[in-house]
């Protein structure tokens, strides 16, 4: 029942997140808001929405675990999963802004995050990120969407994240069809964040696990879902670029804006096992920028390399979990 109930959660958030971004696009659009800065906000911030209603609601009923979890289990399945299955359908193109920007920023945010989880280390509390943490998290965050803005109004360049966030919006609606999906939408992914939670604590308890591990697992791949399918679609149109562009962004979204607000409305610990979680993205993102740097592609021979390194990972963290 708990397993029902954490699909049927899982499937209204990607539904309701789906049905905001393509209502708050349209309304954007038809208020004159030009395309890159809906592609750099509202769709990029909806993609997010599943992770970000998850963890929130966790956050206030004091279920951080499902919370981290999440975060860093949707970061190993772009990196593992969602790209490895994209490398192997066909090689994938590195373009310069992602191998330039995109990849150390990642870098950058998984060094942040592993840092100011160390308060064991470096204050002798707790691990974990507090609000002060948070912060931290959403400043560089903002950095991020300042450099990926100024790299199309200054520069007139191509940007990748603005892409493939553009890329996703319809036109065509009108004000009714706009409200429907947006108020749908909403109501989709607060009843559908309630749904995951409970049955994420419930199967949690059931199975004997902590909750941190079905965030790190379930939750994290049906929220990660949006990703895998914006990718499919990119390698059907021949833009290998984008997909690797849509899993970069995802991860920099993940750990600085979802994580960042998540600890500022309530602490979230890092649970046993958790650092060993957070080098393992460390480690595939590493693998990525030497697999990027070394062709300015991702071979199907490194596709499999990253699934076989996730799905290894996964199987040696069943029985540690406990």
């Amino acid at each position: 029942m708990a397993l029902l109930q954490l699909i049927a959660g899982l499937g209204l958030l990607l539904g309701g997140g789906f049905a905001v971004v393509q209502g708050a696009s349209q309304l954007a659009r038809r208020l004159g808001v030009p395309s890159f800065v809906v592609g750099l906000t509202v769709v990029a911030f909806g993609t997010s929405a599943p992770e970000l209603a998850v963890n929130s609601l966790a956050a206030l009923r004091g279920t951080p675990g499902i919370s981290f979890g999440n975060v860093v289990g949707s970061n190993l399945a772009n990196l593992g999963l969602i790209l490895g299955v994209a490398g192997l359908m066909a090689p994938l193109r590195i373009g310069s802004v992602v191998l330039l920007r995109e990849i150390p920023m990642m870098l950058l945010a998984t060094a942040a995050a592993i840092i100011l989880g160390m308060d064991s280390v470096l204050r002798g509390a707790a691990a974990g990120y507090d609000r002060a943490d948070g912060l931290v998290l959403l400043l560089f965050f903002t950095v991020f969407l300042y450099t990926a803005a100024t790299t199309v109004l200054r520069k007139g360049e191509s940007d990748v994240f603005v892409e493939q966030s553009s890329d996703q919006l319809l036109t065509g609606a009108g004000p009714l069809r706009i409200g429907i999906q947006i108020l749908g939408g909403l109501a989709g992914l607060v009843v559908g964040a309630d749904l995951s939670v409970d049955g994420a604590s419930t199967l949690a308890a059931v199975a004997g696990v902590p909750p941190s591990f079905v965030g790190l697992t379930i939750v994290a791949i049906g929220t990660s879902l949006p990703e895998l399918a914006a990718s499919i679609v990119a390698m059907t149109k021949g833009e290998t670029d984008l997909a690797v562009g849509n899993v970069v962004g995802s991860n920099i979204f993940n750990l600085l804006f979802i994580l960042g607000v998540t600890s500022t409305i309530a602490p979230v610990p890092v649970p046993s096992g958790g650092f060993g979680d957070l080098l393992a993205v460390a480690a595939m993102s590493l693998a990525l920028l030497l697999f990027s740097s070394t062709g300015r592609h991702v071979g199907r021979n490194e596709a499999l390399v990253l699934v076989s390194a996730w799905i290894a990972y996964g199987l040696w963290r069943i029985p540690t979990s406990g």
